[in-house]
């Protein structure tokens, strides 16, 4: 039996946890919360996933070590502005050998670098042991056993097999792939292009809105992964459209409901104290807008969202920004 080490005890990580533990993998959680692994213990992580009773063969510990004691692969389900401090502790804990796995989706803000990058830096972790797992896996949805899909991307096919191996539950199905670059851009860009989507579902607009800023939010996401190395094929598939479709529209989307929020006038502190939660694509737009300029790429919905968050823009404003832009060809 394969076993696994999994960080990180929130919403995404307890569920992919239970997903590999039904597709016949052993898990150890770790979490820094002593009250949730003591949850996890019981069974059930009641802070996040109160309705998903976890399989017997999973388990959690507030002991990093003890965590990834024995693991043939390590999962990493931690934010992704955490990622850098908290992997410094656990850099002499990881295997020799054998995947990393990556369920986060940002860029990290300062240096913009995505995640398989902080990974390689700060965890000493070879590039082609870097795996990335991700598509449309709303964790509610998940936890429900409702049949879904994924990408599982490594520049090396053999390590994205034996993760695509570890979580191939009877609910849960994973793609392989080579495109690292473009997997992790699709799953960073789309919570950004969900906050705008969901502005425009709280100003009151309607299907044709929210469908024309996903297919223009999509656009600028093949211009960034592209323009970072990425394969456009990754764009159409589950990583890409399949995950930015599932975050735009679904309520269970902590992006598009924190952005519907702010298109009904709230503020982002006040979302935050409404919500008790900050949604990934508030953390990553400043970042993700960065690393498109250093790149030369014009991103004008991301651009906008950020100028948002950061400099308190009006949803009005946000929307007159954008349909006063110049008129150009569709595919320019």
């Amino acid at each position: 039996m394969t076993h696994a080490a999994v960080y990180g005890t929130g919403s995404w990580g307890t569920a992919f946890a239970a997903v590999m533990a039904d597709a016949g993998t052993s898990v150890t959680m770790w979490g820094r919360r002593s009250e949730v692994v003591a949850q996890i213990n019981a069974g059930v992580n009641e802070d996040y996933l109160p309705d998903l009773a976890l399989p017997g063969h999973v388990r959690a510990t507030t002991d990093a070590a003890e965590a990834s004691e024995g693991a043939d692969l390590v999962v990493l389900a931690v934010p992704s502005q955490t990622l850098r401090a908290n992997l410094g502790g656990w850099r002499g804990l990881l295997p020799a050998d054998g995947p990393i796995v990556s369920l986060m989706k940002g860029v990290e803000l300062g240096t913009t670098k995505r995640m398989s990058e902080v990974i390689t830096e700060v965890g000493e972790v070879h590039h082609e042991r870097v795996v990335i797992v991700s598509g449309p896996n709303l964790a509610r949805e998940i936890a429900a056993k409702q049949p879904a899909a994924s990408t599982v991307a490594s520049s090396r096919e053999d390590m994205a097999e034996a993760v695509a191996a570890a979580c191939a539950a009877p609910y849960f199905r994973p793609y392989t792939s080579t495109d690292v670059i473009g997997t992790e851009v699709a799953g960073a860009v789309k919570n950004v292009i969900a906050l705008a989507v969901g502005l425009a579902e709280g100003l009151g607009f309607g299907d044709n809105s929210k469908a024309s800023i996903i297919t223009r939010g999509l656009a600028e996401t093949i211009r960034l992964g592209t323009a970072l190395g990425g394969q456009a094929v990754t764009f159409a598939g589950l990583a890409g459209v399949g995950d930015l479709i599932a975050t735009c529209m679904s309520p269970l989307s902590r992006n598009h409901s924190f952005g519907v929020l702010l298109g009904q006038g709230y503020t982002v502190d006040e979302v935050v104290a409404r919500t008790k939660q900050t949604a990934e694509g508030v953390k990553s737009c400043t970042s993700i807008h960065e690393l498109a300029r250093k790149h030369g790429v014009h991103v004008p919905i991301i651009e906008q969202v950020d100028l948002m968050i950061r400099e308190n823009r009006t949803p009005a404003e946000v929307v007159e920004a954008l349909l006063r832009r110049p008129l150009k060809a569709e595919t320019d």
